[in-house]
């Protein structure tokens, strides 16, 4: 199955990531995003915990990548910018794949933590939203070198295990927006005149976008406040007045 997905949630076809014989299936409810979310989780699990200085290598790595792209990133240039012995590194990894695939899993891993918190409690359908993007813009603003992972830049050609790695992160944000938007457009919270999918697509869209002027700034804006902006704006546009 060949994947063209990015990591924030955004594709150029949703139904890209779904076996060919289930598009029909997946189209035919606002649910079938949320469905789909549910039945990939329960077929991919992602790795367990990782220890400290493997951490310490997958940040390196993210640096590497945000600044100098996937071909830059070679266990090489890893052991230099860790002061490490290249054999220190293969220690813990056997592979750039592997790496990079710990990268990934840690990220999913976290979101998922993060996002789980963000919508636990009663809250309504608005301020769940927010809590969800406030969470992602407070993470990447202190944790800058993963945003590579964002925009998954040169990543999905590497191999297909990278692949699942990626969509492993689009999963995750799924499972836990689309019942958000869902729930706010059964309430009529939020605009029911486009489906579920669709409004899903136009606000990641827009939150990859203001991730991409971020990192073309060279993170020089505060994402934080620029990200509030955003969510406010994104919702004057989805709730129904």
């Amino acid at each position: 199955m060949e994947i063209h997905v990015f990591s924030d949630g955004s594709t150029d076809d949703f139904a890209a990531v779904t076996e060919e014989n289930n598009l029909e299936s997946a189209c035919k409810c606002q649910e079938s995003t949320f469905t789909f979310v549910s039945e990939y989780l329960l077929t991919y699990k992602m790795t367990g915990a990782i220890s400290d200085r493997q951490l310490e290598i997958i940040e390196a790595a993210g640096r590497i990548l945000t600044s100098s792209g996937v071909s830059g990133l070679t266990i090489k240039n890893l052991a230099k910018e860790m002061n490490f012995s290249e054999s220190a590194i293969y220690r813990h990894f056997t592979s750039k794949e592997e790496i990079i695939i710990a990268m990934l899993d840690h990220l999913a891993k976290n979101m998922d933590e993060r996002f789980t918190k963000a919508v636990a409690s009663e809250q309504s359908s608005i301020e769940k939203f927010t809590n969800l993007f406030q969470s992602q813009f407070s993470f990447f603003a202190a944790n800058p070198h993963f945003v590579v992972a964002v925009f998954s830049d040169g990543l999905m050609e590497e191999s297909q295990r990278i692949n699942e790695a990626i969509l492993k992160i689009m999963v995750v944000k799924m499972k836990h927006l689309s019942p958000v938007v869902i729930e706010g457009q059964e309430k009529g919270v939020f605009i029911s005149t486009i489906s579920s999918d669709e409004l899903i697509h136009i606000v990641m869209g827009t939150m990859r976008l203001q991730m991409f002027k971020w990192r073309m700034a060279n993170f020089q804006f505060d994402l934080q406040s620029k990200g509030d902006k955003i969510i406010n704006a994104l919702l004057s546009i989805i709730k129904n007045n």
